[in-house]
């Protein structure tokens, strides 16, 4: 496919599965079936005075593997398109991606508003790095408007929130929150990273940068790691290109294709996986080692409405609360054949985790609870394995963890 092609179908309005296989693709002149990967760290020019050009901005083409490579560009406009945004850049890590969006435009003195049920790295960036350069922050209820309105400084500069929030699942109104951001002339940064683009749209409810783990959902099979950040062209000019290209987060090449090779299945897998989340979710409700259970698109999950507005289905991730605590915890992830114990999540594999013990040990006792992450607590990050089968796993581990005393 041809730059000149790709803007015509441009013009057209592509289905998402289509975008997702065929997205930003472009062919050397072998004309190869799969995308190519370009396994270089530099570019070399046909004289000096191209090299002068190109370095200038006045010719087109590659300078060097920290700044642009040809297959991750592929993968950038496939994920432009996919989100609806106007740029996207890529990074070596989904934590480089959300250190970038938050870092990149701020300055000292700039104030920063966060909702604080975030994945343990994400808060450790708000609440202990950024404040050493002077950033201000305030930590917030993210599903309360009220707090956020309440927050707002005059220096407010950027507002940080993932919904849904790892690991408890919590829902923020992502479009109450843009508009409190754009009234007080603040941008809104979503981590999109549990739902995926399959699942929600933050630009269509007015979030002004989306960031993603690529680890997850999109490459699928806990191959690579990797991070997108995506919004505005004029954003991404001024703050993200200068930072990435002179602190070299990268992603390499090779990380680039697996991802659009994963992305090419990626609504099947994040489909199937959410049709087995939600019938995972009402096993587990109904069992007797089980206090709560949070699933987007359950009727007793608090935000239920409101992700049933923002979110297509309720997702690949399931929470649920043993009655045992600890002890039960432990006992359900030891009794699991199938589902193996891993603080990953989005995988083809169905992974369970203790997030007291593994993504959020690092917070103290009072604070995890302060974040719904109690002992008893177990995340699901439910994959594409037969759904029988993972029904059958899990009541057997739920059985174990009704035995402990």
């Amino acid at each position: 496919m041809t730059d000149e092609s790709q803007e015509d179908q441009s013009k057209h309005m592509l289905g998402l599965e289509t975008i997702l296989v065929r997205g930003g693709q472009t062919r050397s002149a072998h004309k190869e079936t799969s995308e190519a990967l370009f396994l270089t760290s530099g570019f070399v020019y046909d004289s000096a005075e191209e090299a002068e050009a190109r370095f200038k901005g006045e010719a087109p083409g590659y300078l060097y593997g920290r700044y642009a490579n040809p297959t991750n560009t592929m993968l950038q406009e496939r994920l432009r398109a996919l989100d609806g945004a106007q740029a996207c850049r890529l990074t070596a890590s989904g934590m480089a991606a959300v250190t970038a969006a938050l870092i990149a435009p701020l300055r000292c003195g700039d104030h920063v508003i966060a909702g604080k049920a975030l994945f343990s790295s994400c808060r450790w960036v708000i609440e202990t790095f950024m404040p050493r350069y002077g950033i201000e922050v305030t930590l917030v209820d993210s599903t309360d408007l009220a707090a956020w309105k309440v927050a707002i400084q005059p220096n407010t500069k950027m507002l940080f929130l993932e919904s849904p929030s790892n690991p408890t699942l919590e829902i923020s109104d992502i479009e109450a929150i843009a508009a409190i951001a754009h009234s007080a002339g603040a941008r809104l940064i979503v981590d999109n990273i549990f739902a995926s683009p399959i699942l929600q749209r933050p630009f269509e409810h007015g979030a002004d940068v989306v960031v993603y783990s690529t680890t997850k959902h999109m490459d699928g099979a806990g191959r690579t790691l990797g991070g997108a950040i995506l919004g505005l062209s004029s954003f991404i000019e001024e703050h993200i290109d200068p930072y990435l290209r002179h602190t070299g987060p990268a992603m390499s090449p090779f990380v680039a294709w697996n991802v659009l090779k994963g992305l090419e299945t990626l609504s099947m897998r994040v489909e199937r996986a959410s049709d087995s989340a939600a019938k995972l979710s009402d096993l587990i409700a109904n069992h007797k080692a089980v206090r709560a259970v949070r699933y987007p698109f359950r009727p007793d999950h608090p935000h239920y409405e409101l992700a049933k507005r923002q979110m297509k289905s309720g997702g690949t991730l399931v929470a649920f609360e043993l009655v045992g605590g600890k002890k039960a915890a432990f006992a359900f992830l030891d009794a699991l054949k199938i589902v193996d114990i891993s603080n990953n999540l989005g995988d083809s594999k169905s992974l369970a985790t203790h997030p007291a013990t593994t993504t959020h040990y690092s917070f103290a006792p009072d604070v995890q609870l302060d974040l719904g992450v109690t002992p008893g607590l177990i995340r699901l990050s439910v994959g594409i394995e037969a759904c029988d089968d993972l029904c059958r796993d899990i009541a057997v581990a739920l059985d174990a963890a009704l035995t402990v005393e």
